[in-house]
């Protein structure tokens, strides 16, 4: 057995781990601003988010884009639906096949939380500087490419 082998793992220096740490601590920071101006779960959020990036789109379509289980975005759907800020119209060749929109009232909360986001970002880029944010938004971007799989 050589010496890396009874070495402990340090949990804080493997890759893995802190990405996942990093982007839970940015995430959750993030949600209490769409909390307190919208009163969102992350779900909702990401919901909203999506639709208002894309459109009308499959409770499957979001789900695969915003990396999220199918109960989750179906809370999420129903959720926002009694808000008043999505829509559903059954797909006219397969039943079984919902196609959800936002609002104008969704719409108009997208814009709005969307333009929060913005600057949450940009505070994010003033406290890592300009060209750190730009390094780590190429190498997350060269992981993604790495290791995921594109769905739009």
């Amino acid at each position: 057995m050589d010496q890396t082998e009874k070495t402990p793992l340090a949990l804080e220096a493997f890759l893995p781990y802190t990405l996942s740490r990093a982007a839970e601590l940015v995430s959750r920071r993030f949600a209490t601003i769409y909390k307190d101006h919208a009163g969102l779960t992350r779900p909702e959020w990401r919901t909203l988010a999506t639709l208002g990036q894309y459109g009308t789109l499959t409770a499957t379509l979001i789900g695969a884009h915003s990396s999220m289980h199918k109960t989750k975005v179906s809370r999420a759907v129903q959720s926002l639906e009694e808000r008043k800020w999505l829509k559903r119209r059954t797909d006219e060749n397969d039943r079984r096949i919902e196609h959800l929109e936002l609002t104008r009232e969704g719409e108009r909360n997208y814009r709005k939380l969307a333009e929060l986001a913005r600057a949450f970002e940009a505070g994010l880029k003033d406290t890592l500087g300009e060209k750190s944010f730009a390094e780590l938004s190429r190498g997350l971007d060269a992981v993604e490419k790495q290791l995921g799989t594109d769905v739009f």
